[in-house]
């Protein structure tokens, strides 16, 4: 996102409305299934601002399906709309570590509600020490795995993506291998590939629309 944001002349310290994608999802008619804040994170302090406003955007696109996924674990619960679930939100969390990953996921199982929940294990730059059990404790309905891309990048062992692998299929948790990493090229796609099988499971029930981020 650094790396990004500064390529296009912008500061990437500074958190700012954008003037053109903010109520895009306003103006699309078919369903689609929507990354938000791929360069800032939703439940950021300087957010707080206009994070009703995108609330409300959700609410008035129930044809849409968006995912929020959050390094700010700590400021979810205080900062849900007051008619949370809302249906159409996928809520995940990061954790690219073993630490970081079980207390994520922990404070992600005490979010209130009936909705789907996701891990993102990306970039995997630790191994990731978790059982089906304490998969099926967190309640998750959706695991992402992903080595780090960028000219310095830290090398995901592929044993670390095999363990949370097993763990999911065990668990029964949807388990979705978005990248081997690396540069220039981070294997992606049809080259992410785990002992001769490509991994493209998404949550349990769901066809995926047109993919957007925003």
């Amino acid at each position: 996102m650094f790396r990004d944001m500064r390529r296009f002349g912008k500061d990437p310290e500074v958190v700012t409305r954008s003037k053109t994608t903010f109520d895009l999802p306003l103006r699309w008619k078919t369903p689609k299934l929507i990354f938000t804040c791929s360069w800032s994170d939703w439940f950021h302090k300087d957010a707080d601002a206009w994070r009703d406003e995108a609330w409300d955007i959700i609410r008035k696109t129930p044809h849409h399906t968006y995912q929020i996924l959050t390094k700010r674990h700590g400021r979810i619960k205080d900062h849900l709309p007051p008619d949370w679930p809302l249906k159409n939100v996928w809520l995940g969390v990061s954790g690219s570590e073993n630490e970081g990953f079980h207390r994520r996921a922990a404070a992600l199982r005490d979010v209130p509600g009936d909705f789907v929940r996701f891990m993102s294990a990306e970039p995997l730059v630790g191994p990731v020490t978790v059982s089906p059990a304490q998969l099926i404790d967190y309640n998750l309905d959706w695991m992402i795995v992903g080595g780090e891309s960028g000219k310095i990048n830290r090398p995901m062992n592929i044993q670390w993506a095999r363990d949370l692998q097993y763990a999911c299929d065990k668990a029964g948790v949807p388990f979705f291998l978005k990248q081997l990493g690396g540069h220039p090229n981070k294997r992606a796609e049809d080259q992410a590939v785990l002992d001769g099988q490509t991994y493209t499971e998404m949550p349990h029930g769901f066809k995926p629309p047109t993919i957007s981020v925003l």
